[in-house]
């Protein structure tokens, strides 16, 4: 048989981890492509991109929107073992099929979904045949981008200090600051005193420093507002009116409305931001899938 759906996948997932063990994703595709009987073409068959084959592809698709949902639980990295919630589903003898449409009973997966759209709720799983194609590419594409954005976190916060002081020296030079890395490298971590980490060039002359802050914490911690008051009472010691304060966690509502409030320019970069610039800037990803798509030139067909 064909290589089923990705949501086809979900359930004997599920089931796989009943027995509340631990397994690796590994093994899993292993044991999902003998459960589905696929055959040895099958489980070879890859994407049009030939970099991964369906099976990996639609099976990790599956972990991922039952890891969202709340249903297993990520143990370490690519090993994984069911929830309370997962197991109560499994039990509930009413329940033979998980697909996305189920999933929407669940708010984390929900704001998963939703999480780079407008929407704010999971009502338009239903009735996708009613958007154009580019709308789907469009929520399809932000669904991935929001994959990678947590997964950009999980691996910072499973990183040195060390390496978080050079990403944070790779971004700002790819977004046009610091001159180079090279120059920038030097400057960042460097002082380490007064609630300074570091000072980057503005521009490539260094005719304005900015002061940086970062702080590698828990993606569900919050950075209250004495933190960023402490920030700025470095800035007014060196007589600096930028800095950027960075950190992997979120702000607090009271960080962010003193740090619009004050006179010093004071820029905060949560964990969202920060992995959306490194997105954008591709510092710690690169292209997987390039589509093009195109539209009739009528200027070429003018007589």
């Amino acid at each position: 048989m064909a290589v089923p759906g990705y949501q086809d996948f979900m359930y004997p997932f599920l089931k796989q981890l009943e027995n509340r063990q631990e397994y690796r994703l590994q093994d899993l595709y292993t044991i999902l492509a003998r459960y589905f009987n696929l055959s040895e073409e099958d489980i070879a068959e890859t994407l049009p991109s030939g970099k991964q084959t369906l099976l990996v592809n639609r099976v990790g698709w599956a972990r991922t929107y039952l890891n969202k949902a709340g249903l297993i639980n990520v143990v370490r990295r690519a090993v994984f073992q069911i929830t309370d919630e997962g197991l109560r589903v499994f039990n509930d003898s009413s329940i033979t099929k998980i697909d996305r449409k189920f999933l929407t009973k669940y708010v984390s997966f929900n704001e998963f979904i939703n999480k780079m759209s407008k929407e704010k709720t999971g009502s338009d799983i239903e009735g996708t045949e009613e958007k154009t194609p580019l709308e789907l590419m469009g929520e399809n594409f932000n669904i991935l981008k929001s994959e990678t954005q947590d997964l950009l976190l999980e691996k910072i916060l499973s990183c040195s200090p060390g390496f978080f002081e050079r990403l944070i020296v790779e971004l700002m030079v790819s977004m046009g600051y610091g001159g180079s890395v090279k120059d920038a490298g030097r400057a960042i971590g460097k002082s380490g005193d007064e609630g300074i980490d570091g000072i980057i060039k503005e521009d490539v002359l260094g005719l304005d420093m900015i002061y940086l802050q970062a702080k590698r914490w828990k993606k569900e911690s919050t950075v209250s507002r004495p933190d960023i008051q402490t920030f700025v009472g470095s800035l007014i010691g060196k007589q600096a009116s930028k800095g950027i304060f960075i950190t992997t966690a979120k702000f607090s509502q009271g960080a962010i409305e003193y740090a619009s409030s004050i006179d010093k320019r004071v820029i905060l970069i949560d964990g969202q931001q920060l992995t959306d610039l490194m997105f954008k800037y591709n510092v710690g990803v690169s292209d997987e899938e390039v589509f093009v798509t195109k539209k009739i030139d009528l200027d070429f067909f003018e007589e």
